[in-house]
């Protein structure tokens, strides 16, 4: 089993940064691709951005290209994901994911273990 715990979200305004951590336990995930979710009032659960299982590989959604920059730490079983230029919009619920294999499926069902997400809210 993995547990993943997010930390780093919050109250930021619009042009600001945040630094998303997804701590994981459990078991090494160095075998599992990593990719972060959110979800937003009212509205599903959408991908936003995948590392593979050495971070050579990243894909992120369309409306975060140029902005977020997701990166892992394998030596410290934890990935990262940077957020630039934030946007109103990109205020919602950010959950990190991981499944077992190094590609990176953007449907929520591919991945089995999730964290219990955190707020990033973005003031305009």
């Amino acid at each position: 089993q993995v547990q993943l715990v997010e930390s780093g979200g919050g109250l930021v305004q619009a042009g600001g940064s945040l630094k998303l951590s997804c701590a994981a336990s459990g078991r090494t995930v160095s075998g599992y691709a990593i990719s972060w979710f959110r979800q937003a009032p009212g509205k599903e659960r959408e991908f936003v951005a995948g590392i593979s299982c050495s971070g050579g590989s990243t894909h992120y959604a369309e409306s975060v290209k140029g902005r977020f920059s997701s990166s892992r730490d394998n030596a410290k079983n934890t990935a990262y994901l940077q957020m630039n230029g934030l946007k109103p919009e990109d205020t919602a619920v950010y959950y990190c994911a991981a499944r077992s294999g190094c590609s990176i499926p953007f449907n929520t069902a591919a991945y089995a273990y999730w964290g219990q997400g955190t707020q990033v809210t973005v003031s305009s």
